[in-house]
């Protein structure tokens, strides 16, 4: 039975069940919600199974009333629309063909042929609407025990969907308890080479779920000594600064970022270091933006260890700031996690001050518009800015005509 039914008992949930049951379906509740109901987590999404064809199911929720979106009908899934709540409703399936990345599939009103196309055990658990599971291939003892295990012999489920690798050491990084199943690492081993025929944003998206879990260092660490850097990400080995990067998260209450941790895996990345992960996993333009930053921020970080804090946030995001702080205490080994604190609370008060001179006021002084202009606004931003944005206007006036006395004798 499961520990926590708390979705099931959802008034949407229920709203659900009884349009399938008006209509006649067999069903029942498939995957990750069962998988996290059984193990006492939050439930994301709740996936329903259903012998019935998709047409079938569009016509029994439109029956009911409620919003049926073919999202995925050619291979079976109808997603059904509660309110503001949506289930994915899938007809049970079968492989007919893999092809190491996508796979030709049939209908069947066959459970366990359903269950056996799945990748983990784990995954592989169904539960009908009192929460009573049904588990094919003891998925129910390996998720209790922490086992990622492959459902049926490792190396040919992998061989018919490369993504699998990525997926069992992602799993273990959520899931996982002790060391990696021996015959799931070993296929990974021996297919390894699969990772290089998947896109970017395919193994994007795996990392980035693995490095969101609440510690993702042990699964990282037996990515690396399994080879799999070379086809994932290379240079991301800095497992140590991932642990440190974890540990300062905690104590500043920090959400697990994805983005921070991969910095902390390269110790702090170069330009080209970035410019390679942009390729590798098609990175969005922000994402890409937000992972430079970590290589511009030297100054400003060294400021945040003298609690200039303003001086350090003008003219960056503040969370990209604080970001870059943190990954600079990290990189000290001793980090000071009182001026870290400090940063955070600043952060939530901050609004960035504007620079009271423009152009139209360098022109007023005599100075065209130009190269010139440009570099004489710049050099009185920076003074403005270390004066800690106190000069107002006037002030700034007076500066910009001493600095010109200045530049004239």
């Amino acid at each position: 039975m499961l520990k926590d039914r708390s979705w099931l008992d959802a008034k949407a949930t229920r709203t659900l069940i009884g349009a399938l049951d008006a209509g006649g379906l067999d069903f029942l509740f498939v995957g990750g919600a069962v998988r996290d109901g059984l193990l006492g987590r939050a439930v994301a999404d709740v996936d329903v199974a259903t012998p019935a064809r998709p047409e079938e199911v569009v016509r029994v929720i439109e029956a009911a009333g409620l919003k049926a979106i073919p999202t995925g009908i050619a291979h079976g899934t109808v997603t059904a629309v509660v309110g503001r709540r949506p289930f994915e409703i899938t007809t049970l399936r079968r492989d007919v063909e893999t092809d190491g990345r996508r796979a030709v599939v049939a209908f069947t009103d066959d459970w366990r042929a359903d269950a056996a196309r799945r990748d983990f055990t784990m995954n592989a658990l169904y539960a009908d609407r009192d929460g009573a599971i049904t588990d094919f291939f003891g998925g129910e003892a390996d998720a209790r025990a922490g086992r990622v295990r492959f459902i049926g012999e490792p190396t040919q489920r992998i061989a018919e969907d490369g993504l699998r690798i990525l997926r069992f050491f992602r799993f273990h990084a959520w899931y996982g308890q002790g060391p990696l199943d021996p015959g799931g690492l070993a296929a990974c081993v021996k297919r390894a080479g699969m990772i290089d025929r998947l896109s970017g944003e395919r193994v994007r998206v795996e990392l980035f779920k693995t490095l969101a879990a609440p510690d993702p260092a042990p699964a990282w660490a037996a990515m690396i000594d399994a080879g799999m850097m070379a086809h994932v990400v290379p240079g991301a080995t800095r497992v140590d600064r991932l642990s440190a990067m974890v540990a300062l998260e905690r104590a500043l209450d920090l959400p697990a970022d994805p983005l921070r941790r991969l910095a902390a895996l390269t110790s702090a990345p170069s330009a080209e270091l970035v410019a390679s992960l942009k390729g590798r996993l098609k990175l969005s333009n922000r994402d890409e933006a937000h992972l430079r930053s970590f290589c511009g921020l030297a100054e400003r970080t060294g400021l945040v260890g003298r609690r200039k804090f303003g001086q350090a946030l003008y003219g960056a995001e503040p969370a990209w700031a604080r970001d870059a702080a943190v990954l600079a205490q990290v990189e000290t080994g001793t980090p000071n996690t009182e001026t870290l604190a400090g940063l955070s609370r600043f952060i939530d008060g901050w609004a960035e001050p504007k620079f009271p001179l423009t152009g139209a006021d360098l022109k007023a002084a005599g100075i065209e518009p130009g190269p010139r202009m440009g570099q004489r606004l710049a050099e009185l931003e920076r003074w403005w800015v270390e004066a800690d944005f106190g000069p107002d206007h006037e002030m700034c006036l007076a500066k910009l005509r001493d600095v010109g006395r200045i530049s004239e004798a």
